[in-house]
């Protein structure tokens, strides 16, 4: 503004500073802020770093549930100056990021995932925009048709024989062998590349990228997330060793986007590629002289998005399922027996079984309460100011869905803490699709996982392959005692199972081999 002007604004500045004061002043009179009185509740926030300092750096979902029991499902609190919505049941989820998903689908800025380790162009990191519309368009097309579900089936049904004979020849090693089979499916399906092993020098490349990349993102590294002038100091001063490691972790980030992308390209150029969610979107840019700059960045972004969040989650539920049969036999017989009636003892489970085994589904739908994969999900942000139950919702809040709060809520699951697969058959029809936590662990609105059916059936299959093969059960020591897990999770942002030992075993009294079984199984694929 020309300082010309400033003694003509001058008296009206005043004048409305006066009013600003007294407007401040009579509030306070009356014990209220006309603006922040009206903000949800939360715990109390203490001048620069909010409420940073009651939250712990493990198992922050419990603090977030126990701020729910103090003060009502919608809290607010600050993380330094950020305003922050924690939501802490299922109805207030749906209210907000999903009926007004419109103001709540953005993404808070992420500077260290996204702008310094290069994870800026995947979908579950993008702001609402054009980019994250094309992106999801993507997903949906190679993700949610029911033709494009079919087209996966068969590897789907190769990788589960692949985990079953690994279970069969060396069951101590489990949870590598449920490794494998995500990793084997999602390869496949992202770049048409067949696996031998997690020793595939493209599995290592993404495993080391993303290991890397939650290493690196301490809390305390997060900090330039919250003070964004931190992003700006050179990486050789003295307290930037968190810029060093993100651009180190970049570097890594890069080479996992772009090594299979270019073993794509070129098996195109060769013609020997398989078909892939890479090669299919490659394809459409090859009539206009292949991809832009931009396109192969984002074509790369939405393939390693796919690997980066599609393996861990998919076999951590599996994990889960099978810690959950290891605790709990007498649901682990019962589904056997339902198995041996529908499917018989003479072939393994297939697709087409899936409407007729109602207790597996209750057992699958029961781990995803029992275990939420991924606790806390991504946080949305809220692009504008919003009303919600007369409170005033500020515009650029972070907003934290407590997805394992709501498994945990004990007004729709009596006895929440315990795995108990029958509440699902005891359920009323209309709380049971309500409170179904399909609804609650894949996210919600426009930001819910894309992947959810093709991830829903993978689990389903394997799961049922290795009850109709397999005696799961508790490990014993050397003096014959058994062995039981603690059944406790990690603290992360997937909620993986702490390593536990268990005892997998063909099973003895059916008329076939699982060797048989497995062996016949892979003959049908290549007829």
């Amino acid at each position: 503004m020309e300082p010309s002007y400033l003694h003509i604004l001058a008296p009206f500045t005043l004048a409305a500073c006066l009013l600003l004061l007294l407007r401040l002043a009579l509030s306070r009179s009356l014990g209220r802020d006309p603006v922040h009185a009206r903000l949800p509740p939360g715990p109390k926030a203490i001048p620069v770093i909010g409420n940073v300092h009651q939250l712990p750096q493990t198992y922050q979902e419990r603090t977030f549930a126990e701020w729910t029991r103090q003060f009502g499902d919608v809290v607010f609190a600050r993380i330094f100056r950020r305003p922050v919505l924690v939501l802490g049941s299922l109805r207030a989820a749906q209210d907000l990021l999903e009926k007004k998903s419109g103001n709540y689908s953005d993404r808070p800025r992420l500077i260290l995932l996204a702008e310094l380790m290069g994870w800026d162009n995947v979908i579950t990191h993008m702001g609402y925009g054009d980019r994250f519309r094309k992106h999801k368009r993507w997903m949906h097309d190679n993700f949610q048709t029911k033709a494009v579900l079919q087209g996966y089936q068969p590897i789907q049904r190769r990788e589960t024989y692949t985990l079953l004979s690994g279970l069969l020849a060396h069951p101590a090693d489990f949870l590598a062998h449920i490794n494998r089979w995500s990793t084997g499916m999602i390869m496949e399906i992202t770049y048409g590349h067949r696996i031998d092993s997690l020793a595939d020098p493209y599995v290592k490349l993404a495993y080391d990228a993303t290991s890397a990349t939650v290493r690196a993102g301490s809390p305390g590294s997060m900090l330039v997330d919250f003070f964004p002038v931190l992003k700006n100091l050179p990486a050789w001063m003295p307290g930037a060793g968190f810029k060093r490691d993100a651009l180190r972790v970049r570097g890594m980030v890069q080479a996992m986007m772009d090594t299979p992308y270019q073993m794509v390209r070129g098996a195109m150029a060769s013609g020997t590629a398989r078909p892939s969610f890479t090669a299919s979107l490659l394809e459409e840019t090859y009539g206009r002289n292949g991809p832009s700059a931009e396109e192969a960045d984002d074509i790369k972004g939405a393939a390693g998005v796919i690997y980066a969040a599609g393996t861990e989650t998919t076999s951590t539920v599996l994990s889960n399922f099978m810690l959950a049969m290891v605790l709990h036999p007498e649901a682990f017989r019962r589904a056997q027996d339902e198995l041996d009636q529908v499917v018989g003892r003479s072939r393994l489970p297939d697709f087409e079984d899936r409407g007729n085994l109602p207790y597996l589904d209750c057992i699958l739908r029961e781990v995803l309460r029992w275990r939420c994969p991924v606790p806390l999900g991504i946080p949305h942000n809220v692009m504008e100011d919003d009303e919600y139950r007369g409170y005033h919702i500020p515009g650029q809040t972070m907003v934290v869905a407590n997805m394992w709060k709501m498994t945990q809520d004990p007004t729709y699951y009596p006895d929440p803490q315990r795995f108990r697969p029958d509440r699902w058959l005891e359920m009323d029809r209309h709380v049971s699709e309500f409170a179904d936590p399909r609804k609650i662990v894949f996210g919600f609105g426009r930001r819910a996982c894309p992947g959810r059916d093709f991830a829903e059936a993978s689990i389903w299959l394997a799961a049922a392959s290795i009850v109709a093969v397999f005696d799961i059960g508790k490990a014993t020591n050397q003096w014959g005692k058994e062995i039981t897990p603690s059944g406790e999770y990690e603290s992360g942002f997937v909620s993986q199972p702490k390593p536990f030992v268990c005892s997998i075993r063909p099973r003895s009294d059916s008329p076939y081999t699982a060797a048989d079984l497995i062996a016949q199984a892979r003959l049908a694929l290549t007829i």
